[in-house]
């Protein structure tokens, strides 16, 4: 069976990418700013509405996501732990496997350095064919490649 992985990076420009096996199929970086006149928890609703379309037009069997242990601020907390609740909740819905995957294991995975700079693992993306628009594309890329690992 081959599996296709849903790597998601998780914040405000969520980064996200799709792989099978070692190859990107494709990927890019959501912005879940609310927009105006809009509250905050319509960051989910849109996430919700990204992932679902995306499970439907890869058949994705996997989604793996960035774990993140610290963060800098109680907002950036809030935000990446309702992000990992909606991915949660979609994969329970749907039956789909989920696991998150350690920030330093994805960044030596892809650099060889467990801090890797975001320069370093934008590069990293071009070193293997892809062009990452920014370091949460580059991060999705490579929490999905890792994430082939775990099926």
């Amino acid at each position: 069976m081959i599996h296709k992985i849903l790597g998601i990076d998780p914040g405000t420009k969520c980064g996200w990418a799709v792989s099978s096996g070692n190859a990107v199929i494709d990927s890019g970086v959501w912005n879940l700013s609310p927009r105006r006149f809009e509250g905050g928890g319509m960051r989910y609703v849109h996430l919700r509405r990204y992932i679902t379309d995306v499970i439907a037009s890869h058949q994705i069997t996997l989604i793996a996501f960035e774990e993140v242990r610290r963060h800098l601020g109680t907002d950036a907390a809030h935000i990446y732990g309702g992000i990992v609740a909606t991915i949660q909740a979609i994969c329970e819905e749907q039956a789909i496997p989920y696991t998150g995957i350690p920030v330093g294991t994805v960044k030596k995975f892809a650099t060889g350095k467990g801090n890797a700079s975001k320069r370093q693992m934008i590069d990293a993306a071009q070193q293997i064919g892809h062009e990452a628009n920014d370091d949460n594309e580059a991060d999705a890329i490579f929490v999905a490649i890792c994430g082939s690992t775990a099926v």
